[in-house]
């Protein structure tokens, strides 16, 4: 899946934080696993429910299409928003009790998908490869 600009494993640690804002979608809390990721992701749970504890495979990628064949990236996924990143913005260093720096900068990136919102959280090593005004589609398949 050459595809794909980030992709890790998450645990859903939280379902709707804030409480429940509307019908017929949920904002879920999850950790990654590999990449140590925070991300908030408004999930239309009418069509695709989910609930704590579970674990989804997630990707960001800017095309569908695979190399070389008839397949598609959708092949692969259950869940595909398409979208836009709309900010990047870095989070200051935490200074220490003993004046130190912290655990260092993170970055934050949102992506707006027709009102569907993402927040994606974490080391910029990670997100170096988004841009600005990036059109993306983001991929989830639930892992048992």
């Amino acid at each position: 899946m050459g595809a794909l600009l980030f992709d890790d494993i998450f645990r859903v640690e939280r379902v709707n934080p804030d409480g429940k804002k509307f019908d017929k979608v949920t904002r879920i809390e999850a950790q990654s696993e590999k990449c140590g990721m925070l991300m908030q992701l408004d999930v239309n749970t009418e069509i695709y429910p989910i609930d704590k504890e579970e674990k989804i495979l997630m990707a960001l990628s800017t095309t569908l299409s695979l190399e070389g064949g008839q397949q598609s990236l959708a092949d692969k996924f259950e869940y595909i928003m398409h979208g836009r990143l709309y900010k990047i913005s870095d989070e200051p260093q935490a200074k220490t009790s003993d004046g130190g720096s912290g655990p260092g900068v993170k970055v934050e990136i949102y992506v707006s998908f027709g009102g569907l919102q993402m927040m994606l959280k974490g080391e910029p090593s990670h997100c170096a490869q988004f841009e600005l005004d990036q059109r993306l589609f983001l991929l989830i398949r639930k892992l048992t």
